[in-house]
């Protein structure tokens, strides 16, 4: 199956820092890839180059066969991006900021209008949408940024934390949203909660210091620990003197 998905030798340099080090992999339709990484191993920023926010120091990333960078348009119209912290406009309410963005995108009258309802469906927020954003918990805030990505129904998602903040009911319902989707699309979802793995993602990266050091299933990767358990193999793999081997 054609990936939707596809990075090669994706690099990014700060002065002397590499953040992100000649990361490459691909993500087909049907699968949820959870990306995985201590704090500053380089997913947030891998993930900015992928959705063209952050222009990488080499290499490069194509979503649906669009370049991010040269192609920049076609691929933002591909794709849905939750990124970290949900930036929103805070004094809009949820109903008035979603139809902001579905006019950015190009919807206009009835459709505009069945786009804004849809994504409220979805992130259930029906109860919140007349409220300021700034108002809202974390987790409502969250559920927000969420509902954006997800408004023009794209092929390819990447989100960022997705259930950052969310309660546990709040949580089990994104994940049974992700879920229903992975069929018909390519998922993204970088996370440090590694039982949002097995709940929901089909394939596992684990980044340090800006490289891919592990790539298989969650199951396949749970077998490399002795306990059985992916966090067990996580903190092994992650730790600095497995990293200094």
């Amino acid at each position: 199956m054609a990936a939707l998905i596809e990075i090669e030798g994706l690099t990014k340099r700060f002065g002397a820092f590499t953040a992100v080090d000649h990361v490459s992999f691909t993500v087909a339709r049907g699968e949820v890839l959870g990306f995985l990484g201590p704090n500053g191993a380089g997913k947030s920023t891998t993930m900015r180059m992928l959705a063209g926010f952050v222009t990488p120091t080499a290499g490069g990333a194509r979503v649906c066969g669009h370049d991010v960078q040269t192609d920049a348009v076609a691929a933002r119209q591909n794709l849905g991006f939750l990124p970290e912290g949900a930036p929103t406009y805070p004094e809009m309410t949820v109903q008035g900021f979603l139809r902001f963005v579905a006019g950015i995108r190009g919807y206009a009258g009835r459709e505009r209008s069945e786009r804004v309802e849809r994504a409220i469906g979805l992130t259930t927020l029906a109860e919140a949408r007349l409220q300021p954003i700034e108002t809202l918990s974390k987790g409502f805030k969250r559920r927000v940024g969420l509902a954006q990505a997800l408004l023009h129904d794209p092929p390819v998602l990447v989100l960022d934390e997705p259930t950052d903040g969310l309660d546990p009911n709040q949580k089990h319902e994104v994940r049974g949203l992700i879920t229903r989707m992975a069929k018909e699309k390519a998922i993204v979802i970088s996370t440090h909660i590694l039982e949002e793995v097995d709940a929901v993602c089909s394939r596992a990266i684990i980044i340090a210091r800006g490289r891919v050091i592990a790539d298989a299933t969650p199951a396949e990767l749970a077998q490399r620990h002795p306990s059985g358990k992916l966090d067990d193999v996580f903190r092994a793999m992650t730790e600095p003197k497995a990293l200094a081997a």
